[in-house]
């Protein structure tokens, strides 16, 4: 007959089995977990800041991949697991749209930007931006700092400077950058004379300085659509969506030089 010493044991035995298994069936908390949101590289300041915010008020934080629209896009659509789209066009949302990667009834107009043309901060150059402006003279022998043209910044730069007469003289002379950010480097580092970004991303480098402005009539309009993708399966996806929407992200977003779109939700 076992004693009741032995018994004991045994019985303790058996519970830190059980426990243990159920440890080991309980699955731990994966970096995946978050919101994850890819968005156009031009929103990293702004987007960043709403990001922390949302993180203040509820203790949740989103992981954020930035990048050039159409390189996010592609990865939507070869599988990357992602839960929010964020892009610097509208061509790329409804890409996704159109193939049924997006949930359409999620999507809205966040956001709005201008173009401009920016120097190194040290920079003496001075030009005004209208039909037939000597581009080519202020760049010289040097680069032209712009996006790729299937990017949203670098199709409508190109968009610009077609409408103003002035592509076929510095169309040998650019620079071509992955994304918006890229070409901000460009200039800000004096590898570019000059380049063409988004007037939020001259805000956000204080190493450069706008030349001007590119008349809106030059360009299609710089919309910055969001929606949720049709693979998202993260509860937290439709909050942060909403948060982005909020007074406090509106005040943050436009603090960084955007246009806020989107009727304001309540938090």
């Amino acid at each position: 007959m076992l004693t009741r010493r032995i018994l004991a044991m045994r019985v303790a035995g058996a519970i830190a089995g059980v426990a243990a298994m159920i440890v080991a069936n309980v699955p731990p908390a994966r970096a995946e977990d978050k919101v994850i949101v890819f968005a156009a590289a031009s929103l990293k300041n702004a987007l960043d800041d709403v990001n922390a915010a949302w993180k203040t008020d509820t203790g949740k934080e989103a992981s954020i991949s930035y990048g050039a629209s159409s390189s996010l896009a592609k990865q939507i659509e070869g599988g990357a697991p992602t839960d929010i789209f964020v892009s610097a066009d509208l061509t790329w949302m409804n890409y996704l749209s159109d193939k049924k990667l997006t949930k359409p009834d999620t999507e809205l107009q966040l956001l709005g930007n201008t173009l401009v043309l920016v120097a190194p901060a040290d920079s003496r150059a001075e030009i005004e931006i209208a039909p037939n402006f000597d581009l080519a003279g202020l760049v010289g022998e040097g680069k032209l700092a712009l996006c790729d043209v299937k990017v949203p910044a670098g199709k409508y730069g190109k968009a610009s400077l077609e409408a103003l007469g002035v592509w076929p003289s510095v169309e040998s002379k650019i620079a071509q950058a992955e994304n918006v950010r890229a070409a901000l480097k460009f200039v800000s580092t004096g590898e570019a004379i000059a380049g063409i970004v988004y007037q939020t991303d001259a805000n956000a480098e204080p190493q450069v300085k706008v030349l001007g402005t590119f008349p809106e009539d030059t360009h299609p309009p710089i919309v910055y659509p969001v929606g949720l993708t049709a693979a998202s399966t993260n509860p937290d996806a439709a909050a942060f969506l909403k948060y982005m929407q909020t007074a406090r992200a509106k005040g943050l977003f436009e603090a960084q030089g955007f246009a806020f779109l989107a009727p304001v939700a309540s938090n």
